[in-house]
């Protein structure tokens, strides 16, 4: 279900500020997948799962041999809400 969590400036301000936290999930994950994934793996209360899907987009290079056409992979991105005073640490040894 989860494959990675996202770190960059916007999530990094969003777990400080908002206690969001932003995963990398696979397209057939679901909000309750997604959150009984984070429930049982990191053992904090769930608020909200909100979900954004990305369409793949299709890609073009020029080559000496002409022009090369393909597509981006399509992948979803879960921003999972936590409890007041609850908060994941992925930086703990476990």
């Amino acid at each position: 279900m989860l494959k990675k969590y996202i770190l960059t400036e916007k999530a990094f301000k969003l777990s400080e500020k908002l206690n969001q936290y932003i995963f990398l999930v696979s397209l057939r994950s679901t909000k309750q997948s997604i959150r009984k994934t984070i429930t049982d793996i990191y053992n904090v209360s769930v608020k909200r799962v909100n979900i954004i899907k990305y369409k793949g987009k299709l890609k073009s290079k020029n080559t000496k041999n002409g022009i090369v056409k393909g597509k981006k992979s399509s992948f979803k991105k879960a921003i999972v809400s936590l409890q007041e005073g609850e908060k994941i640490n992925f930086y703990e040894n476990s």
